[in-house]
């Protein structure tokens, strides 16, 4: 049983704009998060498609072994990753249905770093977040997310 919680949000209005911490954000089905640039399509990566695009998600411990095994330390927000998560390893999400507080979400893919991130942030954290570099998820219930919500199958 899934026993992790939601820990920062964040979302960008545009495509290369640092995401900003929200405390609460209104997920849609199809959209993503109210206010973010995937939401309103605006995203560099919109135009391949919807799917596994609606909301990003990585782990608090993926960036804690990044600085602890690599020397890079990562702020949450310059991960571009919309929601940080402690406790949950979301790799094993991929393919499942769980929940962010009433919000329902199902795992489509991991969200493997990209060159994309290393430009955007002046590093490279490819080799050191291949594999944790986080999840894509699917909204598939309308509702809000808070910093503090339980995530749960």
């Amino acid at each position: 049983m899934l026993k992790g919680e939601i820990v920062a949000i964040h979302i960008a209005g545009e495509a290369t704009a640092m995401p900003q911490a929200v405390a609460e954000a209104h997920a849609v089905p199809n959209k993503g998060l109210a206010g973010d640039r995937y939401f309103d399509d605006a995203g560099t990566f919109s135009n391949l498609g919807r799917g596994g695009r609606d909301v990003t998600l990585i782990e608090v411990e993926a960036l804690e072994a990044l600085q602890r095994e690599h020397g890079i330390t990562l702020d949450a927000a310059a991960s571009r990753r919309n929601i940080l998560t402690s406790g949950v390893p979301l790799n094993d999400l991929v393919g499942r249905e769980f929940r962010i507080g009433d919000v329902q979400m199902r795992g489509a893919r991991l969200c493997e770093p990209c060159d994309h991130l290393n430009g955007l942030i002046g590093q490279n954290v490819l080799r050191g977040l291949v594999h944790s570099g986080g999840l894509r998820a699917d909204v598939l219930t309308e509702g809000t997310i808070r910093v503090g919500d339980r995530i749960e199958e």
